[in-house]
């Protein structure tokens, strides 16, 4: 099933479009913070670099990662898991920018979940032919608060699923400035990414950028 799509522009009313209850997308919802959110992406990557992480199983993920944040979250053949340390720089992840946690309460809010207060910010950079299996979050302490996904640069099809792998998954076209939330009976739905198509962006190039807020301690 596809979600139809139309655009978004920062002059329009972001709208809501639900995608199963307690899950909304919200259109162009980032757009007003754009700039912002790209100067500290930016500022985030300076501080602790994008790294390609090795599942338990041994497979390098095609996404490179990297987060801010009291906690960041990290995979090696040890597990998944968070750590309010940076394994790469022996040193805390950069601090959570104040445009990043505002934009997620705001999207939290408008998606029903006023009392959001993320403590991680997990930033994706994907190039093309980059993807993200199907997997559900669980690495959380505490699955009561949603999950906010900000997406940047390159559009993608964003696979949102049911609570087992094998149930039919939405394909949900994703564009600059998209942001979801989930959370409630949907906090624990499996989600993935398609491998990214080629193409250029204006801000981004030929790249795009995720930033997933969590709370997770």
């Amino acid at each position: 099933m596809n979600l139809e799509l139309f655009d978004a522009t920062e002059a329009a009313e972001p709208a809501a479009l639900p995608l199963a209850d307690g899950a909304l997308l919200l259109r162009g919802f980032a757009l007003a913070a754009q700039y912002q959110l790209l100067a500290d992406v930016r500022g985030v990557i300076a501080a602790a670099p994008l790294r390609h992480l090795i599942t338990p199983g041994g497979l390098r993920m095609s996404v490179a990662t990297t987060n801010c944040g009291a906690l960041g979250w990290v995979s090696d053949r040890r597990g998944y898991r968070y750590d309010a340390i940076d394994p790469e720089r022996n040193l805390p992840w950069p601090p959570m920018p104040a445009s990043f946690r505002a934009l997620a309460r705001q999207a939290a809010a408008r998606a029903g979940f006023d009392a959001f207060a993320p403590d991680a910010c997990l930033v994706n950079r994907y190039l093309p032919g980059a993807k993200l299996s199907l997997h559900q979050d669980r690495d959380e302490h505490d699955f009561s608060a949603p999950i906010v996904s900000i997406s940047l640069g390159l559009p993608a099809v964003f696979l949102f699923g049911g609570l087992r792998r094998a149930d039919k998954a939405l394909r949900v076209a994703l564009r600059h400035g998209d942001v979801v939330v989930w959370g409630g009976a949907s906090r624990l739905r499996f989600h993935g990414v398609l491998p990214l198509a080629d193409g250029q962006h204006g801000l981004l190039g030929g790249e795009r950028v995720n930033l997933t807020l969590r709370a997770a301690g």
